[in-house]
Parts: C-alpha cells; structure tokens; sequence
C-alpha cells in the first residue's frame, strides 16, 4: 500500500480506503493460509497444486486490474468486489467441504459400527461354536439320551445360525445401501459445486464485458463534450473579436461626437462673446455718443455765432420754466 501512495495521491476518503486494503490483506492473508491447510490436509495434492496456481494467477491478474484502477481512478473498488466475491465462493466451497466431511464422517461411523457389529456376531458365533462343542461333549457324554433330542438340538443350533448370518447380510446391505447413497450425494454436491463456478465465472466475464462497454462510453462521451468545448472556445473567441471592434468603433464614435459637441461649445462660447462684445461696443458709443453731445465735442461742438442766442433762449426757458 505505501507503494500505491507514493504513486498515486489518493482522493478525499483515502483513510477509509486504507483500511478496507488492511481487511483486505488480512483476508486475503488468512485465505492462503486455508488453503495450505486443504492442501496439507486434502491427499489429492496434484490438483491441489493445480488450483493453488490458478489461484495465484487469478490473485495476479487482479491485483494488475486493481493497480490500473488506482492509477485511472484513484480507487480499488473492484479489488473490493472481487474479494467479496471470492470470499462468498469460498464460504460456499467450505459448506461443500463441511458437508463432505460430515459425510465422510458418517460412513467412517457406519464402517466402525459395522466392523463392531461383525466383530459382535463373530464372537457370538464363536461362542456358539464353543457351545456347540460343548453340546457336543456333553452329547459324548450322555450317548443315553435319544438320538432325536440330539437331532433336534443341531437343527435348533443351526437355524439360529443361519437367522443370525441372514441378519448381519441384511444388516450389511443396509449400510452398503446408506454408504451408497451418500456417495450419490457427495457426487451431487461436486456437480452443484462444479456448474456455481461456472456461472460465476460466467457472471464475471458478463460483468467484465460491461466494465468495457462503460469505459469506451465514458471515452466517446468526454471525446464528444471536448469537441464542444473546443467549438464553444472558437466561437467565444469570434465573439470577443466582434466585441473589440465594436468597441473601437464606439470610441470613434465617441470621439466623433465628443469633438463636434466641443466644437459646438466652442462656436456657442464664440457666438455669446461676439453678442456681448457687441452689446458693450453698442453701450461703449452710446455713452460715448452722449458725452460728445452733452459736452460738445467733435461734431456736437458749439458754433460761436449762436452761443448767444443760445444762452438767451436757455434764460427765457428758464423764465417760463419759473
């Protein structure tokens, strides 16, 4: 794990991350460790050794896949998927090894029972035997006594042998009937076992497929949205172009505008200066004009000969005036 980090910076929720790797080394640490034991334990170590390789290199190819993951993504989501897959197949593989054991367990059972049963019926025999050795000598012994009650006692001994063998074949066809019939069922627990990894893995190709369809959906979509983008760019760049010349020609404009409207201020200002001028020329020789008259100067001045006649008159208008 340190090797992933210092390659890839993990995202946000790294932590959680890291100690779902940790549960995930442990798991995958306590799952070998089974293994070894089914394999120490299990005689058939040839196709022990065979699964143990095909496990080493589905383990390989998954860490490959996980590896490519954390370096696209940033995540090992399906390293966590596949542990849990393989997690269920091997609790599904150790109820199939339980109840073969358990089934294993039973006919050794049955085997002891049955060699107990024939070591039982073998002693009974036995002690049959001694006692029909007996009965024997002590036949020997009373050759008085009459020949049908010793006929009678050997037919009597041996049909309760034969009772006794005719019970332990029927016995002994009950446990080869039951022995038989478990084997049925471990045979059919192999094939169960045997058609749920293959629609596993045909679940996982299925699943594998559909990664890969995603992946080149994901790849078409962001080619897609990148030609928009780059479409989007050219036009914001027409339109910024199409803005500064707009802009340019306002300033013109505004400048246009702004000289003729100072010009016109400028003719305005001209035109009230002029007025004014005028108005103050036209005071200037009014009051001047008025100076002249009232002091006679210039063409207003007073001839001598009528200076008289002047003074007289003003002295008569101011008689009549009085």
């Amino acid at each position: 794990s340190s090797g992933i980090n210092a390659e890839w910076p993990l995202r946000p929720g790294a932590d959680k991350n890291s100690s779902e790797l940790s549960s995930l080394k442990q798991n995958m640490k306590s799952s070998a460790q089974a293994i070894m034991k089914s394999v120490k334990l299990n005689p058939l170590a040839t196709e022990n050794l065979i699964k143990l390789q095909q496990d080493r290199e589905y383990l390989q190819d998954l860490i490959a896949e996980c590896l490519e993951e954390v370096s696209q993504e940033g995540s090992f989501e399906g390293l966590i998927r596949a542990t849990v897959e393989e997690r269920e197949k091997k609790n599904k593989l150790q109820e199939t090894i339980l109840r073969e054991e358990d089934a294993r367990k039973n006919v050794r059972a049955l085997q002891r029972q049955l060699l107990e049963l024939k070591k039982s019926k073998e002693i009974e025999m036995q002690s049959r035997n001694e006692m029909i050795a007996h009965l024997k000598d002590q036949l020997q012994e009373t050759r008085a006594k009459t020949t049908m009650e010793r006929k009678y006692i050997e037919k009597e001994c041996q049909v309760q042998k034969v009772m006794k063998n005719k019970q332990c074949q029927m016995t002994e066809a009950e446990l080869q009937a039951e022995l038989e019939n478990l084997q049925i069922q471990l045979e059919e627990e192999n094939k169960v076992n045997k058609e749920t990894e293959m629609w596993v893995k045909k679940h996982h190709d299925q699943l594998q497929e559909k990664v890969e369809y995603w992946m080149d959906k994901y790849e078409r979509e962001v080619d897609q949205k990148s030609e928009e983008l780059s479409g989007l760019k050219g036009s914001k760049a027409n339109i910024l172009l199409k803005l500064q010349e707009l802009t340019l020609k306002y300033q013109e404009y505004e400048e246009v505008v702004m000289e003729d409207r100072a010009q016109k201020e400028k003719a305005k200002k001209a035109a009230e200066k002029a007025e004014l001028e005028i108005r103050c020329a036209t005071k200037i020789q009014a009051w001047w004009k008025g100076v002249m008259v009232r002091r006679g100067l210039g063409p207003y001045a007073k001839k001598k000969g009528k200076k008289g006649k002047g003074k007289k008159g003003k002295k008569g208008k101011k008689g009549k005036g009085k």
